[in-house]
């Protein structure tokens, strides 16, 4: 019970490859992770093959519940693009039985390959900017990174958290904007935030 506990705090930890395999040993958590982390790119990709958001919704959905037999017949060095890949497939093939002719959703393929790929390389940069942020986020002082967190991630009004902290109100804007400007200082030494 324990184990099992601490297994489902740590698997958000895991790297790819590492929940691929959980997946093959069936494994149920391990593919929540997987949706969890690109159930966003899946469901981008089929709104833009499929111009229809129930539709996308759906065949996001299809394509989720097909990956754990795809994945154990699979040998994958990398799993978003090999994730991109089935979603592109799953979607032509759905356009395909729609009626769509063949040269139609090639020519789709066409003009969203650019688009796909400048969307999956921002996706990319994003998740790498976040995981920039957060490992800044602990280099504030507790103030700060207690405030910061409040404010921006929880949704709080200054009142709040006055409420909520053994801060007044002076300090809680002064640890805010403190926090800010420490963030922004040491996010600057970052190649990725000045791109």
């Amino acid at each position: 019970m324990l184990l099992g506990l601490f297994f489902r705090k740590n698997i958000g930890q895991l790297d790819d490859q590492a929940l691929l395999e959980l997946v093959r040993a069936r494994n149920e958590q391990a593919m929540g992770e997987l949706f969890v982390r690109y159930s966003y790119l899946v469901m981008g990709q089929c709104l833009k093959y499929l111009k229809d958001k129930m539709l996308a919704e759906d065949e996001m959905m299809n394509i989720f519940d097909k990956l754990p037999e795809k994945i154990s017949r699979s040998e994958i060095s990398n799993f978003k693009s090999w994730l991109y890949s089935v979603s592109k497939n799953e979607c032509l093939m759905k356009l395909r039985k729609k009626g769509i002719k063949e040269a139609d959703a090639e020519t789709a393929l066409l003009y969203a390959a650019d688009e796909a790929d400048e969307t999956l390389k921002l996706a990319e940069l994003n998740e790498a900017k976040m995981k920039l942020l957060e490992t800044a986020m602990d280099d504030l002082n507790e103030e700060q990174k207690k405030c910061i967190r409040l404010f921006y991630l929880e949704h709080k009004s200054y009142d709040e958290i006055v409420k909520l902290t053994p801060y007044d109100l002076n300090k809680v804007k002064s640890h805010i904007q403190n926090g800010k400007r420490n963030l922004k200082l040491m996010l600057e030494k970052q190649r990725e935030f000045k791109d």
